[in-house]
């Protein structure tokens, strides 16, 4: 018993090293708030904890990722309402020599997400951050294909608006 108990920890512990900067950028994206985001990733990880023995390994990150989602809806539904966030927060180290241009483009991109519905914002984060299908972002939010079609479309429509405005693409 206790062999199995250690080795299941250390599969987990190898998957939460490894998903969490994933989980953590979906996080931030959807709930656009870095606090909250810290806190749905730790949702997201003990929960997936707990679910460990049934989950397949290869469906451990979509198991995660929705936790992240799902339980950030319930969040939004308890509050009634959205708060876009203007700070700006941290992103990944920039890698480049325009590194202040990376990060200024990269704020952009998030306060205009930020600024989405919730559902456009967490489909488009799914299907262009995370690079999940149609189908596959539809699974995890319990609503159609259409439905993600829609709200992606929009959701891009209104990023290319704000882009627009701007003036200035990143």
């Amino acid at each position: 018993m206790w062999g199995l108990t250690r080795e299941r920890d250390a599969s987990f512990a190898q998957f939460a090293q490894d998903a969490a900067p994933s989980l953590t950028s979906t996080a931030w994206l959807v709930a656009g708030i870095r606090e909250v985001a810290r806190d749905l990733v730790q949702t997201a990880l003990l929960k997936t904890y707990v679910a460990w023995p049934r989950i397949r390994s290869d469906d451990a990150l979509a198991y995660a990722r929705r936790v992240v989602v799902n339980t950030n809806i319930d969040r939004w539904r308890k509050r009634h309402g959205e708060v876009v966030s203007s700070d700006v927060v941290a992103s990944r180290a920039p890698t480049s020599a325009d590194a202040y241009g990376q990060v200024d483009d990269h704020d952009r991109v998030a306060r205009m997400l930020a600024a989405l519905p919730h559902q456009q914002r967490t489909v488009v984060i799914l299907r262009y951050y995370a690079d999940l299908s149609e189908r596959e972002v539809a699974d995890q939010l319990g609503i159609s294909v259409g439905a993600v079609k829609s709200a992606a479309s929009r959701g891009l429509a209104t990023l290319r608006a704000h882009y627009a405005e701007e003036g200035k693409l990143p």
